[in-house]
């Protein structure tokens, strides 16, 4: 007699954690992809570092499931799940400043008269941060031309010349309080066209659906099947 065949997609997150605590690995993936998205961006923003990100929540995801048993239900899984991820980030991040630092105490001694970039120093990042910086110029120069005529006058003459209130108002032949007053208004706008700008590109930011979240969760399991776990154990895990 054949089962009838799990359709995970359709069962609840609370079903999956019961069905993944009992060693379902099926259920634990449909966990995975409903996270995947979430808990990449997590990791990318703690390591800015697509592929550094991928290994961080492929290794989270395995301790998670090892010791699932011990989820208790206090939080959201999505929420415990995203404490394992950060732990695991975080020590990530730790062990490559050290070994950054050690790299550069190595270099200093070996190298006569060589300068050592500090953290947060200025440098030439490259073509990505020259494209970076263009598209941002962009962003900023689209909103700035659909700003009223009156206020981009005063914007650019202020804000982008750097010409002073008395200068922008003999230029544009306004009195000084009127030019304070468009400058503010013409802010208040900027701000508020960029912003809805930049939320709308949030949304598609550092995108980890489709194929992409399928290998991350075949890779998981793959992994697991190797490791055997035995029975969940119960009790705490660290970050939940």
């Amino acid at each position: 007699m054949k089962h009838a065949r799990i359709d995970y997609v359709a069962l609840t997150t609370p079903d999956l954690v019961g069905r993944a605590q009992g060693g379902d690995p099926e259920a634990f993936r449909a966990i995975m992809q409903r996270a995947n998205q979430r808990l990449f961006r997590v990791a990318r923003a703690v390591l800015h570092d697509e592929s550094e990100a991928e290994d961080a929540l492929q290794d989270a995801y395995v301790r998670a499931f090892l010791g699932i048993g011990r989820f208790r239900g206090e939080a959201d899984i999505v929420t415990w799940l995203t404490r394992i991820v950060l732990n695991e980030a975080r020590g990530r991040l730790r062990r490559r400043r050290l070994f950054a630092a050690l790299e550069a105490v190595e270099t200093a001694q070996t190298t006569t008269g060589e300068i050592i970039l500090f953290p947060g120093a200025a440098f030439d990042a490259g073509p990505e941060s020259d494209a970076a910086r263009s598209q941002i110029r962009r962003l900023i120069e689209q909103a700035v031309d659909d700003l009223p005529p009156a206020f981009r006058a005063v914007f650019i003459m202020r804000d982008i010349e750097g010409c002073s209130i008395e200068e922008t108002a003999a230029g544009l032949g306004l009195k000084p309080e009127t030019v304070k007053t468009r400058l503010h208004r013409a802010r208040r706008l900027l701000r508020q066209a960029l912003d809805e700008r930049v939320s709308a590109c949030l949304i598609g930011a550092f995108p980890f659906l489709g194929a992409r979240c399928r290998r991350m969760s075949d890779r998981v399991l793959a992994r697991l099947a190797r490791v055997q776990p035995a029975k969940p154990e119960t009790g705490t895990l660290s970050g939940g």
